[in-house]
């Protein structure tokens, strides 16, 4: 069974990682995000659970607004040509539906299968904001916690500068 928002909450607790979680309706897209989020303070991120040739899979976790070139960012992580990834794939491995996707969801990742990466300008944003396994809540969490979080799970992030070392800003990319 994965993990249920109750749980991760546990363990960021028993990680000693502060977090604030807020109640909202369902989002399932950046621009539901947009739209009903009000004045949630912080960094807005999207997740994108992507797999490659040779089937290793990646969560690729950047700014809302950051477009993201595929070819150049299987080139930057050593993938071999990353395509998204299905919604059965994405349950079976982090135990969330499209929609809910999130660094979160690492605590469902037990084998290590999922290399995650990370944009290095939304770890710049204070604090970041992601759904807790469930895209019905917001929960906010400072930058340097995450990666502890993500390190305890077995998921030692890879942090990429999309704006310094190739394409991905926003004039640069395939959506």
């Amino acid at each position: 069974m994965p993990a249920r928002p109750e749980d991760l909450f546990a363990r960021l607790d028993a990680l000693g990682i502060a977090t604030e979680t807020h109640d909202h309706p369902p989002l399932f897209t950046v621009e539901d995000s947009k739209r009903l989020r009000g004045d949630l303070p912080g960094g807005h991120c999207k997740n994108l659970f992507l797999k490659d040739k040779r089937a290793e899979l990646f969560l690729a976790v950047v700014l809302e607004d950051r477009r993201v070139d595929l070819k150049w960012l299987s080139k930057r992580i050593g993938a071999r040509n990353l395509s998204f990834a299905k919604a059965e794939l994405l349950e079976e491995v982090l135990g969330v539906s499209p929609g809910a996707v999130t660094p979160f969801a690492a605590i469902n990742d037990q084998a290590g299968r999922v290399r995650v990466v990370l944009d290095r300008a939304m770890l710049s944003r204070e604090p970041l904001n992601y759904h807790p396994l469930a895209n019905d809540r917001t929960t906010a969490i400072a930058p340097a916690d995450l990666v502890r979080f993500l390190e305890a799970t077995g998921h030692r992030p890879e942090i990429v500068d999309f704006d310094t070392e190739g394409p991905g800003g926003p004039e640069n990319a395939d959506g």
